[in-house]
């Protein structure tokens, strides 16, 4: 006689319909236990499904029900599920939209209740919302409260919309993941248009400011870094990211294969945005020697420092722009870094990431085609690059018509209709 499965170790039957369902106890996200199904076309489907659910529940991992709250769904899905699929940036990202403003709008909602007119309604609230609002400040709070209220009146800062499109990502991605798991039918957030977002107009330096911010920063310990990101248009977090062993000064290359970002507390190394972000980048030779001198300076640094020099926990090794005792510098600082820069240089304040955009629109004024450009910036996309620098190619467009007017030379008075001289 077959010896009879334990309470708690989940059944497999055959429905009625031809496929297969099981059960097993698994735990809510409250704590409590429930009996879950899942189902599947072949038993070994099922088997499969119910060995994953039992090892969650060995873990004290939640299941997700389609009758529990979306509030608790989202958590489910952001511990579980989420910290898999995204990069840490962001996952941090998603759990902060979560938290301040879609748990307190959506969270009671249940899930399998969800629709997407409610999905509509909160879009339109939040997009027509002051942010202190959302995150729950009250209007009648007495003075001396944090918040845009506590002067008794209210701030009017409402959302960007790309802040917008990342809360209807949130919402589509993790109603995605419910139907996989066959707790919902439809994902009501695709259902509901994406909001859409008019681009900001880049305004990187033009090339007399770049010449200018570039010779202020020749006595700044770090010039090689500012050379380094008017010159190649690297991201912020892929040149703290780089080391010597990613750099041929030989060959004049660099190679982008990582990145450094803080997240919270915690400066985490990790792999670029895209697959496109990894790349090999040709260097102009005012950069080799730049980079040379940098190393030779770092060296000295090191001697000086002795024992103070010391890598910061899961720092790679040989890290390029380090501090002065070795350790990675920290992206924020870049930022303190590059106002101060613009202040002594008399150039208007921009931000870290306008250096990549003044690269980009440098090399379309020497005539370097899109292509080039999205290759050397890690663009995902062409479109991506032609989107993003439309407005500083008029430049470029202009030369290619006066181009086409040398090619044709329609203008010489001596050449006929056909190309040939005109008989007088």
């Amino acid at each position: 006689m077959a010896k009879r499965r334990a309470n708690g170790e989940g059944t497999i039957t055959k429905r009625k319909d031809g496929r297969y369902q099981a059960a097993a106890y698994v735990y809510r996200p409250d704590g409590t236990r429930t009996r879950k199904f899942v189902y599947g076309q072949t038993r070994d489907e099922v088997a499969d499904k119910l060995t994953e659910l039992q090892e969650k529940t060995r873990q004290g991992i939640p299941a997700a029900s389609s009758t529990m709250a979306f509030g608790d769904y989202l958590t489910y899905w952001l511990a579980t599920i989420a910290p898999e699929r995204l990069k840490p940036a962001t996952l941090n990202s998603y759990e902060g939209l979560t938290r301040l403003y879609i748990r307190p709008a959506l969270g009671k909602k249940r899930l399998n209740r969800l629709s997407p007119a409610d999905v509509r309604r909160f879009l339109t609230e939040f997009k027509g919302s002051c942010l202190c609002c959302l995150r729950g400040a009250d209007h009648d709070r007495p003075e001396g409260k944090r918040g845009c209220c506590a002067v008794g009146r209210c701030c009017k800062r409402l959302p960007s919309a790309r802040t917008v499109q990342y809360i209807h990502a949130v919402l589509r991605s993790a109603l995605q993941q419910a139907m996989r798991e066959e707790l919902i039918a439809r994902n009501v957030a695709r259902i509901v248009e994406t909001p859409t977002v008019t681009p900001k107009e880049v305004r990187p330096l033009d090339g007399a400011e770049a010449r200018l911010l570039l010779k202020t920063a020749c006595a700044h310990r770090l010039y090689a870094l500012w050379l380094l990101l008017v010159s190649t248009g690297l991201r912020r977090g892929e040149a703290l990211g780089l080391t010597w062993s990613d750099v041929d000064l030989a060959n004049r290359q660099l190679r982008v294969r990582r990145n450094v970002q803080r997240i919270r507390r915690e400066l985490i190394f990790g792999t670029p945005k895209t697959t496109r972000s990894i790349r090999t980048v040709s260097l102009p030779q005012h950069l080799v020697r730049a980079l040379t001198q940098h190393r030779e300076q770092q060296e000295r640094e090191r001697k000086v420092a002795g024992k103070k020099w010391q890598a910061a926990p899961g720092q790679p090794d040989g890290l390029i722009f380090t501090t002065a005792t070795g350790r990675v510098t920290d992206p924020r600082s870049l930022n303190r870094m590059l106002t101060i820069l613009c202040r002594d240089a008399n150039v208007r304040r921009v931000r870290v990431h306008d250096l990549r955009h003044t690269c980009a629109s440098l090399l379309l004024s020497q005539g370097v085609d899109a292509r080039t450009i999205m290759e050397t910036l890690g663009h995902s996309t062409i479109t991506m690059t032609l989107d993003t620098y439309a407005h500083v190619m008029e430049t470029t467009l202009r030369a290619a018509a006066e181009r086409m007017d040398d090619a044709l030379n329609l203008d010489d008075p001596d050449e006929g209709p056909e190309g040939e001289a005109s008989s007088g």
